[in-house]
């Protein structure tokens, strides 16, 4: 707990994904949220580790972007945000 809010935060293989959430939202939603943005993140970098997090950040900000909107999550199909995400790399 933190003021108003919680961390969710999910551990794989050594990387730390971390979501700030209200204190009134689902926790096991955030958690499916966090899987799901770490099995994408595994599809679009094949097989993801730390340094493509370090080196392609602005990948990353995008795969967020395509999955969340203002802090909610927006997308949970892995295929159209996939599909997005190769429509975008192939601009540029």
């Amino acid at each position: 707990m933190f003021r108003n809010f919680k961390i969710i935060y999910r551990r794989y293989a050594g990387l730390y994904f971390c979501i700030c959430v209200d204190v009134n939202d689902n926790n096991l939603a955030y958690l499916e949220a966090i899987h799901n943005f770490v099995e994408v993140l595994n599809e679009y970098f094949h097989n993801v580790c730390e340094l493509d997090l370090v080196f392609n950040f602005y990948k990353v900000y995008t795969v967020v972007d395509e999955m969340f909107l203002a802090g909610e999550i927006r997308e949970t199909s892995q295929p159209k945000v996939l599909k997005q995400l190769l429509m975008l790399q192939s601009l540029e």
